[in-house]
């Protein structure tokens, strides 16, 4: 199984949330949200049935890379209630040969999806920020982005709220599954600019 990087920074606790690695049996809750068409229409991947989306994401490197939200309980005493789910993919920056070892492992890329019952109330925005703290903090790592169409606006609205930068607006680059040709939006954020943003 794929070990998870720095396993030892998680849970990472908000405010009210708290983002810790998916276990296998998270996958049947993260169905329920994902397999929804408000959702599943903005992923990269929308398996049909249960069984396909357990073997995708029962896979030990995906699992490795992601973490299940959770809504922390107001008094305390009750349960996590799971909300979503977040990937930390961390991976290696482009470098020349001579230095290729120095960007090894030095960036992220994050992707998120949030129960619909659960939007409107900042959870993404809050769980997010958490996992860019874990990425500039423990992690250490130097540059995080992310990507979307351009038509899920609540996503990219989400990046720039967080302060992130767009790098990238593209034409028609996307191939939807409903067969249109979609506009794309790539956005990034430094260690520098998270640490006075």
């Amino acid at each position: 199984m794929s070990e998870m990087p720095h396993a030892d920074v998680w849970p990472v606790r908000t405010e009210r949330l708290q983002i810790r690695p998916m276990t296998a049996p998270d996958v049947d809750v993260m169905w329920e949200w994902r397999r929804l068409p408000d959702v599943n229409r903005w992923l990269g991947l929308a398996p049909d049935t249960i069984e396909a989306f357990r073997e995708r994401y029962l896979d030990p490197e995906r699992l490795a890379s992601m973490f299940i939200v959770e809504l922390l309980p107001a008094d305390g005493t009750a349960a996590s209630t799971p909300i979503g789910d977040v990937m930390v993919k961390v991976g290696d920056a482009w470098a020349q040969l001579e230095v290729a070892d120095q960007a090894k492992g030095v960036e992220a890329e994050l992707g998120w999806v949030l129960d619909p019952g659960y939007t409107g109330r900042g959870y993404a925005t809050e769980a997010i920020r958490g996992v860019i703290d874990v990425c500039f903090g423990p992690l250490g790592l130097r540059r995080v982005h992310a990507g979307c169409f351009a038509d899920n606006e609540p996503s990219w609205r989400l990046m720039e709220r967080l302060g992130m930068r767009r790098e990238e607006f593209s034409r028609k680059t996307a191939l939807h599954r409903s067969g249109e040709w979609l506009d794309g939006m790539n956005y990034g954020i430094l260690a520098e600019e998270w640490a006075v943003s």
